[in-house]
């Protein structure tokens, strides 16, 4: 990985995501329900316990500043899911951003939350466990997609301000 590409990665993931939150924000004021920042501080906080799985991510302990991890995490992600979208498309990417590539990758990433973070947080694998595990996924999916967006977007933004 170049120095150019881990850079623009950590930039384009950190405009990204808090583009994405506004998306977040505009959900809420809708009255729908979002990404709990607070659940998934408390998950993270839990593996320095080496507790990666829970029953029910809600009935588990809370930790202090939980919030706070939560939203470094999400940040962090975002960072990741960007560098991995500049690690399959190169540096020309950031120069052309094309945003067929930014959609896909932040569709593909979907699996992270299916597969790890929601059996993790007790919700089963594609939310089996959850009243509407279809819809759930769904709604999982629009918000890669959305985020997808978003790389697109805060890495034309980029171009604009350079």
């Amino acid at each position: 990985m170049t120095v150019t590409i881990l850079y623009n990665g950590v930039l384009v993931g950190l405009l990204a995501t808090a583009l994405f939150d506004g998306w977040l924000w505009g959900q809420k004021q809708l009255g729908l329900k979002t990404l709990n920042f607070a659940y998934l501080g408390r998950w993270f906080g839990h593996f320095t316990q080496m507790k990666f799985v829970h029953d029910n991510i809600g009935k588990s302990p809370a930790l202090a500043h939980e919030w706070g991890m939560g939203v470094a995490g999400h940040y962090a992600i975002g960072i990741w899911i960007a560098e991995l979208l500049l690690l399959a498309c190169g540096e020309q990417w950031m120069r052309e951003p094309e945003i067929g590539a930014a959609l896909v990758v932040g569709m593909l990433t979907v699996v992270f939350p299916l597969l790890i973070m929601q059996p993790g947080m007790g919700a089963g694998i594609a939310f089996s466990k959850t009243p509407k595990p279809l819809i759930n996924c769904l709604k999982s999916l629009l918000n890669h997609t959305i985020f997808g967006l978003c790389m697109f977007l805060a890495a034309e933004l980029m171009n604009l301000l350079h």
